[in-house]
């Protein structure tokens, strides 16, 4: 299928170099993700078309995960003088949103992170550095979205892809990861918990397995998160440390580490 971009918001933040607003100058998953500080967030940017699926970057208004696709997108991405090119930072973003980077209809976009990182991984340009350093196992059981149709505008009346939904759930579930139980979670984090990585959050609730993303960041030696936040309604560090922010919410079970490969 022809691939089509809707280009919404591409502003200079999509194509700038680092900025190296750490001590970490080469850490490009850290560097630009802090560029997008105080970005507003806005939720279902990625539902702005009634057509057919296509490519939407708007880096101007993220959520938590276009705010960690477009950053990984930014540092998979080679720069020319300075500068990172549209098509090789759309390129990227599609490998990072669909499966195989193919656009085949709405559910060839990897919607549960089960099956985003799974596309990663395959793919060549993530790794779950959670599996050689926790022993802790979850099982996927996945069935939000066929069970809650009416809650996404290109399944509430679409039998179609509520079915193919269930089938892509079916496929991913039994499947195991390794994740580290929020109790396990020290508040200065783990030594092998590393700035830039990709933090994906865990959750007991049913039919879901992640709940919310962000990267990883250590502020004055304490693991906190930088993160797109629907409370605070734009991009921010979290004032309190990632396991207390787990601690505080009952929903939150742990967390998934995920590492970008160039």
């Amino acid at each position: 299928m022809k691939t089509m971009i809707t280009t919404l918001l591409f502003s200079a933040l999509c194509v700038a170099t680092v900025s190296a607003q750490t001590d970490e100058k080469d850490n490009a998953m850290l560097n630009n993700g802090i560029n997008f500080l105080d970005i507003p967030y806005v939720a279902h940017t990625l539902e702005a078309t009634d057509g057919e699926e296509e490519l939407i970057i708007n880096c101007d208004e993220v959520d938590c995960t276009t705010f960690v696709e477009y950053t990984l997108a930014m540092a998979l991405s080679p720069t020319e003088d300075g500068q990172i090119a549209e098509g090789d930072f759309a390129d990227k973003l599609q490998m990072i949103r669909y499966r195989d980077g193919k656009i085949n209809g709405y559910t060839s976009r990897l919607h549960y992170i089960a099956d985003w990182v799974n596309n990663g991984i395959r793919n060549g340009f993530l790794e779950d550095v959670t599996t050689v350093n926790s022993p802790y196992i979850q099982q996927v059981s996945l069935s939000y979205m066929s069970s809650h149709p009416e809650l996404y505008k290109q399944l509430s009346n679409s039998p179609e892809n509520v079915a193919k939904m269930k089938e892509i759930e079916k496929s991913l579930n039994g499947q195991e990861f390794h994740y580290v139980p929020k109790d396990k979670l020290p508040f200065d984090g783990l030594p092998w918990i590393k700035n830039g990585d990709i933090i994906a959050i865990t959750t007991n609730t049913p039919g879901l397995d992640v709940a919310h993303m962000g990267i990883a960041f250590y502020v004055n030696g304490k693991l906190s998160l930088l993160h797109a936040s629907s409370k605070e309604k734009k991009v921010v560090i979290s004032k309190v440390t990632l396991g207390q922010m787990l601690q505080k919410n009952k929903n939150w079970t742990g967390i998934r580490v995920l590492r970008m490969k160039k």
